[in-house]
């Protein structure tokens, strides 16, 4: 035949399995080639912005479908119960909880999602929740997202902007942006920043979210604080890796009403100042395990 038929694959979300995020086929380069081509071309304190990454280090996966992927990619349904919480404090958890879930595994040093083009879309429909990701400019690069279950009448806007630096002994990112959450049911907005990343390559090759993360919601009153902190240069504690920590209180009175604490990768549990009683709000093995690539059901 002169024509031969065009097979499009979408690579698997980021999950818990130990298998890598992007096709069975792809390797990675070996971790020394990705530490000499960056010390090839890049000093301390480099922006790392407009550095243009070889096509070999290029995982087979657009940075617009990681991104929606932090929205749509879950084992159950958590936009769902920030909505049917009978007060606004189980709401707020419920919301804190899905806020943990984006948090991802990040990819191995050195190897990168490809960059999208202007205009460039990705749009998924997962059960009733519809996410549309788009790159909304070029310089600098901005990511846009707009995710509806009409259903459950909520909205999630999102836009990010990537700051990446080479440090020396790996690269460090500040993710910009904000997130918004609408419970419209409820006439409640939640509004939260991104932490950072942190790659490094010495003394040995990790990953991991870290900083500070605001979570608000006006209308109730109610804030959470939360530090995710990952291991230092020189304090390298497996403890530490992928921890976060916080408290949830009532901006009016300054009072702490729940400690959150745990492993955004593994288990976050909030406890009850009154009470001290403790239950579990967030298992990363129950939301983001067994994650099945979409399906395109139309080529055109």
């Amino acid at each position: 035949m002169w024509w031969q038929e065009t097979k499009i694959v979408l690579t698997k979300p980021v999950s818990m399995e130990k298998e890598s995020d992007a096709d069975s086929a792809y390797k990675a380069p070996s971790l020394m080639k990705r530490i000499l081509s960056l010390f090839k071309n890049m000093r301390p304190g480099s922006d790392l912005t407009h550095f243009q990454v070889p096509p070999l280090f290029n995982m087979p996966k657009s940075q617009l479908q990681c991104f929606g992927e932090e929205v749509y990619a879950t084992a159950c349904d958590l936009l769902s119960r920030c909505n049917i919480g009978r007060t606004p404090i189980e709401r707020f958890i419920s919301v804190v909880a899905w806020s943990i879930s984006t948090r991802r595994r990040l990819p191995a040093f050195g190897v990168v999602p490809y960059n999208p083009i202007l205009g460039e879309t990705h749009h998924v429909s997962s059960g009733n929740l519809n996410v549309l990701a788009e790159m909304v400019s070029h310089h600098p690069p901005v990511a846009a997202l707009r995710g509806t279950n009409e259903k459950e009448n909520i909205e999630t806007i999102c836009c990010a902007y990537v700051v990446a630096k080479f440090n020396g002994a790996g690269v460090e990112g500040e993710v910009h942006g904000k997130r918004q959450l609408k419970l419209h049911s409820h006439g409640e907005t939640y509004e939260m920043n991104n932490p950072s990343f942190m790659v490094r390559f010495i003394p040995v090759s990790s990953s991991d979210w870290v900083g500070n993360v605001i979570i608000r919601c006006p209308e109730s009153g109610l804030e959470a604080e939360l530090c995710y902190s990952g291991q230092t240069l020189f304090k390298f504690r497996a403890n530490r890796r992928s921890s976060i920590k916080g408290k949830i209180i009532d901006s009016a009175s300054r009072k702490i009403l729940y400690e959150i604490n745990g492993n955004w990768d593994s288990i976050v549990t909030v406890k009850d100042t009154n009470n001290d009683e403790v239950k579990v709000i967030y298992d990363a093995k129950e939301v983001i395990s067994g994650l099945q690539p979409p399906i395109l059901k139309d080529p055109e």
